[in-house]
């Protein structure tokens, strides 16, 4: 532990001159930079601007249909200066090549910004999002993206395709192992987090790299958890709940917004005037430019919306879209659109000025090949200290579900222990999807975790029981289950029998959750739930360690088994990570950023509901079900600790909040166990009455404290005006006067409770 707190100090130390300055965004316009945009675009010909707004892939494509431009095609396009980016072009080599090309021959030699899906890490990995953010460790979090960025600013890299800001309450929808749960404004403060570490304080930083607040907007919300689905939202739910993460990437200073491929209200988010045009650049003064998703603007045709390219361009470009990426839409339609008089050059002109406008920020005017340094990039991707790094955010991402009788930490002194499932082996799966440039089986498997926990001194017998996905696993394809062999149950069963306690490591391959991963059954996957049956009937003495990128119906398991181990896909050290929360040598400390179903029939599930005329009751005519509790098995905000808290009633500082005033809520927490624990205090607010409907509570702060054996600490929240704002009746953001409850716990269900008003 001394020597992971040795290595953070030392990266920390290694950016001080950045985090000694203030943080610096697209928002702040310097007037020497905007002079020579205006100058440069006066330069340009149509087409040249057309060329801005153009993005190639730079490989086989990953994640649409293969591009329709052959390489000799997109070389002479390159050279013409008719493309202002590239995606998936990787390396300081090969994005040094691709720079010289536009650099050597173009008139003007406007340098490419090159993007990738850095999602959570380039070739070091760290936690799936959603795993990352049940650490609540927005510090760690932000050194997390810091990291990464500086692996992918060394490997010629300027931009990534992060941080997924959407807020996901389905856990069908695969994608949401991509963000940070739930909760509106715990996917805010997460994603500044992770903004703020891959921007640094200055872009113009050889290691910092532009990110992009996606998906704008409403994207987690796709009908049914379908991906690409059709949004249904109205504008207080929008405003209030879809849009809040991104009003705050906004005033963060991210670089740039991507657009998604869904729909609200029969418009696709693409040709959104209301979003893009309305919202992000004019309510909120945004200067950053808008890249599309991967071909959304020729979708548009599909959606029914756009007759064919030529008008899917215009309704993109009217609708505020800066950047047309591999949809091949915008250089087919732009000049003909401006020269027949179908929409007006100064649209492009915008577009590009907003474009040029994060090359100059980037630094790349003043050196085109900065980022495309092969000894930068040999001596700063996958070293020690950022693995060290990844293990530490691994550990704090782990949530404890059930502990009974205190079946965890396991002791060393144990002589047998079994480790059992399909995940239990496996390097690959802790690397989670979106998995950039990590290399396949690179991972520390739970198995190597304990092995390396306890060396030769406790029998381990190890059985894999059975294969959970069978045939080829890749990005790109179907991924197929194992439903019918257990010829390994066997082995399993065996070795459960003979040892003293049994890590069963069952959840999902790391292809069932990410983009196009839809489930409509989320236990547990193939033949998983009949291998913990099995083992289950020879030996009771079970901790389920469970591997996953969304939330599980974990209702049968949870019946089964005294201890229930979260763990995600916790990356490149998980194994290790995993085996200190089993030994105690870390006492766990993750919170859920997303409920736990009962079943999928609660889907969507979330703790900030709101009441209906008839809340539940025991009364026949209520809202709820008739076979189940509308409530989660696990809510959000929920962890156990190897320790207990004990809270205190709220102490208010006031019963009345002024509009020019503040008051503060307080609590004692108190450690009640025998060791050590870090402890994750929740504050949430309800609005009583108001001119919209209100949830029934809302996160509104939250802090850790770490507190040793009998020790207490007071924890003190400040509620201002601000806190209790909303979009209201008034289609603006303000705070109502009126009766509020204020609530502080250890999760979202286990709360204390206190009433003030505002005035």
């Amino acid at each position: 532990m001394n020597t992971t707190k040795a290595l953070l100090s030392l990266m920390v130390l290694a950016f001080a001159t950045q985090l000694a300055s203030a943080q610096k965004g697209v928002n702040d316009l310097d007037p020497v930079t905007e002079r020579k945009i205006d100058s440069i675009i006066n330069l340009m010909t149509l087409k040249e601007k057309m060329g801005q707004m153009v993005q190639y892939n730079g490989s086989f494509d990953l994640t649409g249909a293969p591009s329709e431009i052959d390489g000799n095609t997109k070389l002479q396009k390159l050279r013409a200066g008719e493309v202002g980016s590239m995606l998936n072009v990787l390396t300081a080599a090969g994005t040094r090549e691709a720079q010289e090309n536009v650099m050597k021959y173009s008139r003007l030699k406007i340098p490419l910004i090159f993007g990738y899906d850095v999602i959570h890490g380039y070739k070091t990995m760290f936690p799936v999002p959603l795993g990352e953010s049940a650490s609540w460790d927005l510090e760690a979090i932000e050194n997390g993206a810091r990291i990464a960025a500086v692996e992918t600013a060394a490997s010629g890299v300027h931009w990534t395709f992060a941080p997924m800001v959407d807020v996901s309450r389905d856990a069908r929808w695969g994608r949401i192992m991509e963000g940070g749960g739930e909760d509106p404004y715990l996917n805010s403060v997460i994603g500044v987090a992770r903004i703020k570490g891959f921007q640094g304080t200055d872009l113009s930083d050889v290691f910092s790299i532009a990110a992009c607040a996606k998906h704008f907007a409403g994207y987690g919300y796709g009908e049914g958890g379908r991906d690409y689905n059709t949004v249904n939202v109205g504008i207080s739910e929008l405003q209030n709940s879809i849009l809040m993460p991104f009003k705050a990437a906004a005033e963060a200073g991210v670089a740039t917004f991507m657009n998604s491929f869904n729909e609200i209200d029969g418009t696709p988010a693409t040709a959104s005037v209301y979003l893009q045009r309305e919202v992000l650049k004019k309510d909120w003064d945004y200067k950053g430019f808008v890249v599309s998703d991967w071909g959304s603007i020729v979708e548009m045709i599909n959606h029914g919306y756009a007759k064919d390219k030529m008008q899917a361009g215009e309704l993109a470009v009217k609708g505020g879209s800066d950047m047309d990426m591999e949809g091949l839409v915008y250089e087919e339609s732009l000049v003909p659109l401006v020269e027949n008089g179908s929409i007006d050059e100064a649209l492009l002109d915008d577009a590009v000025r907003r474009i040029l406008r994060v090359k100059f920020n980037l630094g790349l005017f003043e050196d085109p090949y900065k980022y495309s340094d092969e000894t930068r990039e040999a001596q700063n991707v996958y070293t020690e200290a950022h693995l060290e790094a990844s293990e530490d955010i691994a550990r704090k991402s782990i949530v404890l579900l059930k502990n009974e009788n205190n079946a965890l930490p396991l002791k060393t002194s144990l002589k047998s222990i079994a480790v059992i499932g399909p995940l239990a082996a496996d390097k690959d799966s802790p690397l989670g999807n979106w998995r950039a440039q990590a290399v396949p089986n690179s991972a520390v498997s739970v198995l190597e975790g304990i092995q390396n926990k306890l060396g030769a001194a406790v029998e381990i017998n190890y059985a894999k029981g059975a294969d959970l996905a069978i045939g080829e696993r890749a990005f790109i394809q179907p991924l197929k289950l194992n439903q019918t062999d257990t010829t390994g149950f066997a082995d399993a069963v065996a070795a459960a029998a003979k040892s003293e306690v049994v890590v069963m490591v069952l959840g999902e391959d790391a292809y069932q959750t990410g983009e196009a991963r839809s489930y409509t059954d989320i236990t547990l996957a193939g033949v998983q739930q009949e291998l913990l049956d099995a083992v289950h009937a020879v030996n009771e003495n079970i901790v389920l360690v469970l591997m996953n990128g969304r939330p599980l119906d974990l209702s049968k398991p949870n019946e089964q088994v005294p201890a229930i181990l979260e763990t995600w896909f916790l990356g490149s050290r998980a194994g290790n990570a995993i085996a200190d929360v089993l030994f105690g040598d870390y006492n766990p400390s993750g919170k859920l950023p997303v409920s736990f179903p009962r079943n999928v029939g609660q889907e969507p599930l979330y703790y900030n509901r709101k009441n209906t005329g008839r809340p539940s009751s025991d009364l026949i005519f209520y809202s709820g079900y008739e076979d189940s509790s509308i409530e989660a098995l696990f809510p959000f905000g929920f962890g156990l600790s190897y320790t207990t808290f004990e809270y205190s009633d709220i102490s208010l500082g006031a019963e009345t909040l002024n509009a020019d005033g503040s008051l503060t809520a307080s609590v004692s927490v108190t450690n009640t166990g025998d060791v050590a624990g870090k402890e994750t205090v929740q504050l949430y607010i309800r609005d009583l009455f108001a001119s919209k409907t209100r949830p029934i509570k809302e996160l509104r702060d939250f802090k850790q404290i770490e507190l040793e054996p009998g020790e207490s600490k007071t924890v003190t929240f400040v509620i201002t005006p601000k806190t209790l704002e909303f979009y209201s009746a008034n289609n603006i953001w303000e705070t109502e006067p009126g009766d509020f409850e204020v609530m502080i716990g250890t999760n979202s269900m286990d709360l204390k409770k206190a009433a003030f008003s505002y005035e």
